[in-house]
This record gives structure tokens, C-alpha cells and sequence, in this order.
């Protein structure tokens, strides 16, 4: 007979504990049928009254990366994006990418002038009519939410940088919109607010099927720091390269000699980022 047990998210908030979750996610680091029903199995014998969302994905993801190497890197993927700090830039990066993936000519980290003042915009994005401005909300920890504060700034900011390019030649017909990318998650109140005045909102699961979990699958566009195979101080250096995709690993292998990775280790880490860049 199922049982309910509450357990605590990265919110502090309890909640009832949803198997169906927790086979969904599996399913979507492509675990077959057999491992995720192992897996959920497991974890929901080992369940206890309180216990945290971190130590149950911990623990599946420690019995996942036992069964399937390349599952468990797509299963990080969440908290392979928490990694992606302290700065944000990597983020920045890693959005640009998407976008530039997605058949966007992109720029990241520009100054652009507004009606008013100049603005730093984490992301310029053009293709065809589209002329966007992308800002990146990085948050290192997962309990942290985009409220309705940040696009409102963001908003406003947009308004001033849109009256600047509508003055531009060519400009009058572009469709010029503002857009908030981040790792975590917005409140109601961001999103409706958002939607409202038209800019573009993306978190982890927003768009419902195109939120970041959804388009980084689908390009196969995967942060280094979802491999195991790396240490925590080894993609620090990674990223102070600028390098933040296991695409650009198997593309670019010496890579690895620069940030000193002995050749010992180099097959099986271009194997796991080749593995990760497969759609």
C-alpha cells in the first residue's frame, strides 16, 4: 500500500513525496524502464518522514550513475547549472549558446546605449525581424525564485534600450523584445507579470516542453559541469577559460592540457562530454 511521507524541498517548504516525479526525471535523463523502476523502488523503500529532496536526488543519483553513466550526467543536470558560478557568466554563456544554436546571431556582455543611460545586457539576440534583449538571472541555490522585482527592472530597462533602436535605420519593422533567462524558477506573480508585457520568460521548466531542461536536451548543448568525470576544481579552471559546454571538450580537446588534466584521464572524459553531445 503506497504510504505518504512528507519531505522538505530546497524551499523549506513539506511536501507530499510524488514517486511519479522522481520516475519522470529519470525517464528524462534516459534511464530505461527496468533501471527506473529499480531505482524508484529503492529510494522509496529508503524513505523517511522529513527527510530533504537533496538527500533523495543524491541518493538516486548515486544508484543511476552505478547503472548508466551517460543517464546520471543528463540526470545532474539541474544542479549541473547551480554549478555554473559564482559569477553568472558562464550562464550568460550558456544561454547565448542556446540561442546562437537556435539560429540567433548573439553577443554576450554588451554595453548598449538606451534613450536615457547605457545599459550592460547580458545577451543581444537577432535573427531576421527578431532583435531581442536577453538579461540572465543566475542563482546558486535552487530555493531561490525570480519574483516579480526582476522583470519589472528588467522591463524598464528594455523600454529605454527599445526607444534607442527604434531610431536605428532598418529598425521600424524589427520585432523588438526584452526576455529574462534563469536557472531556477519564477513566482506566479513574475510570470503573469511577464507574460503581461510581453517579454520573453524562461526558467528550468518554463515554457511548459521549452523551458532550459527541455532546449539543452534537445541541442545537446550540456555544461561541462555535469560530468563526473571532471573535479570541482577542474571545471573551475574550465570556466575561467570561458569554456562552459562538453560540446566545446570534444571539440577542442587540448582544452584539457591547458587547464593541466593529465592524458591518463583524457579518453574517458571526451568520451562522457561526446556522450553528452549526442541529441
Amino acid at each position: 500500500m503506497k504510504r505518504s511521507v512528507l519531505v522538505k524541498k530546497s524551499s523549506g517548504e513539506y511536501e507530499d513525496f510524488q514517486i511519479e516525479k522522481l520516475i519522470n526525471s529519470l525517464r528524462r535523463a534516459g534511464a530505461n524502464e527496468v533501471i527506473v523502476k529499480d531505482i524508484a523502488h529503492k529510494v522509496y523503500e529508503q524513505l523517511e518522514e522529513g527527510m530533504t529532496t537533496k538527500r533523495i536526488y543524491e541518493a538516486a543519483f548515486k544508484m543511476l550513475k552505478a547503472k548508466s553513466r551517460v543517464s546520471a550526467f543528463k540526470y545532474k543536470l539541474k544542479k549541473a547549472l547551480m554549478e555554473l558560478g559564482p559569477s553568472g557568466f558562464p550562464f550568460e554563456k550558456l544561454v547565448g549558446k542556446l540561442l546562437a544554436h537556435e539560429g540567433f546571431e548573439t553577443k554576450v556582455g554588451v554595453i548598449v546605449q538606451g534613450n536615457c543611460v547605457q545599459h550592460e545586457v547580458d545577451v543581444i539576440a537577432q535573427k531576421g525581424e527578431k532583435h531581442y534583449m536577453i538579461e540572465c538571472k543566475y542563482h546558486s541555490d535552487q530555493g531561490r525564485f525570480c519574483n516579480v522585482k526582476i522583470p519589472l527592472y528588467i522591463h524598464s530597462r528594455f523600454l529605454d534600450v527599445e526607444k534607442q533602436w527604434r531610431r536605428k535605420k532598418g529598425h521600424q519593422n524589427k520585432i523588438h523584445k526584452g526576455g529574462l533567462y534563469t536557472n531556477t524558477r519564477f513566482t506566479s506573480d513574475a510570470i503573469n507579470y511577464g507574460n503581461c508585457v510581453g517579454l520573453l520568460m524562461t526558467s528550468w521548466d518554463y515554457p511548459k516542453e521549452s523551458g532550459l531542461k527541455d532546449r539543452i536536451d534537445q541541442a545537446g548543448l550540456h555544461p561541462l559541469t555535469a560530468l563526473t568525470s571532471l573535479t570541482k576544481a577542474e571545471k573551475t579552471k574550465l570556466l575561467d577559460e570561458g569554456i562552459v559546454l562538453c560540446k566545446e571538450l570534444h571539440e577542442s580537446p587540448n582544452l584539457l592540457d591547458k587547464v593541466g588534466i593529465p592524458n591518463s584521464r583524457h579518453k574517458r572524459i571526451l568520451e562522457d562530454s561526446l556522450e553528452l553531445c549526442k541529441i
